[in-house]
């Protein structure tokens, strides 16, 4: 079974970068020998850089990624970067990260006309530095209040199969890439016993 981890990367109540996570959420689910878990930091407590990171959040957070397959991290836009929420949750999954040989989707979402482009960007470049195995093929939605409407459906048919995408791009880069090196591995360990 290959379980993807979900991050969202904002606290703000009827966000857009929710309603495109939802997508790749219930592509997720319509994949088959595939689960996923959802990170939403509003119900979350969080360490600051440079408090104590002990908190029973930030163990549950660095628990659920360490187990994942693989993790999709969405994040909006704001004032051209990725949000604090989600620097704040790549701080409190350790050093070094649990996100170190994961392979990681971005998904990000802005108002303007060339979308997500610098945010995507910078997190790539943060999520490489910690380890991670950042895939290519981000998605990035800009013009996003006019993609989704107030119940979080997709208004433009091509846009959705982008988003809806990052699902399948992730869980078929686990198959031919992860998938065969665990099982050769386990065939390696039976000969040698």
């Amino acid at each position: 079974m290959i379980n993807i981890v979900t991050i969202l990367g904002t606290r703000r109540p009827g966000n857009y970068t929710a309603k495109a996570l939802a997508l790749v959420q219930d592509e997720l689910d319509n994949l088959p020998e595939t689960q996923h878990q959802a990170v939403d930091p509003a119900n979350l407590q969080l360490a600051f850089p440079g408090e104590q990171s002990s908190s029973s959040d930030a163990e549950f957070l660095r628990e659920t990624v360490s187990s994942a397959s693989g993790v999709v991290m969405a994040t909006p836009e704001y004032h051209g970067s990725f949000s604090s929420i989600m620097k704040l949750i790549i701080e409190n999954l350790g050093f070094p990260s649990v996100l170190a040989t994961k392979p990681v989707a971005l998904l990000g979402v802005a108002g303007g006309q060339i979308g997500a482009i610098k945010s995507l960007e910078q997190l790539r470049s943060v999520c490489s530095h910690v380890g991670a195995i950042v895939l290519p093929g981000v998605v990035s939605v800009p013009n996003v209040r006019s993609v989704f409407d107030a119940e979080g459906n997709c208004l433009d048919a091509r846009i959705e199969k982008r988003i809806r995408g990052v699902a399948g791009n992730l869980v078929d880069y686990i198959y031919t890439h992860v998938c065969p090196r665990y099982t050769l591995e386990e065939m390696v360990r039976e000969n040698r016993e």
